[in-house]
């Protein structure tokens, strides 16, 4: 596996690298499909160290998975763009974290419960004044769409992870450039 070649930007600690997975809202699923790449963007939840989405079956997402398993998730998330006197040294505030290994379809109800609980808590959270049941589970991963709904696990083979934090007084304010 390829190491981050900008070391100055690569991301080691393990804590931050869990914190940014934890509040970040959306992902990028990148897949082989044959010789073409195929990205879809995705709600997920990371969860003692692992990675799941959800979504229904039938489609092509899940077809090239069932076909090439290997999979890279990156997620990342940009700050806003750092300044310079010299327009090539312009560059832009961000993290971004690359998650790669197998994705596998989850069949356990209690982990697909807890999945499913997991990404309410994180994108509602305090919205429902109960958890969910491992009977509603059931029924939605059968019922939805039409159709069985798929619950997926990636187990990390590799991370990377990189960031240009954010240079306090040289981010770009449009309020600040002075109008004629």
């Amino acid at each position: 596996m390829d190491k981050v070649r900008y070391k100055v930007r690569e991301v080691l600690d393990k804590n931050k690298i869990e914190a940014f997975l934890q509040q970040a809202r959306i992902g990028h699923l990148g897949m082989a499909d044959g010789h073409l790449p195929y990205v879809v963007p995705l709600n997920f939840v990371w969860t003692n160290g692992v990675l799941y989405f959800h979504g229904a079956t039938g489609g092509r997402r899940n077809q090239v998975m069932e076909e090439n398993p290997e999979v890279c998730f990156t997620v990342c998330d940009e700050y806003g763009t750092i300044t310079n006197p010299v327009p090539a040294k312009t560059d832009t505030a961000y993290m971004s974290v690359m998650v790669f290994g197998k994705a596998q379809p989850i069949f356990d109800l209690d982990e697909a419960t807890h999945m499913l609980q997991e990404m309410i808590n994180k994108y509602v959270p305090g919205y429902y004044n109960r958890p969910l049941s491992q009977q509603h589970v059931d029924k939605y991963r059968s019922a939805v769409f039409g159709g069985p709904v798929q619950v997926y696990r990636i187990d990390p083979q590799h991370i990377t992870a990189k960031e240009n934090p954010i240079a306090l007084g040289e981010m770009f304010n449009i309020e600040k450039i002075p109008h004629t």
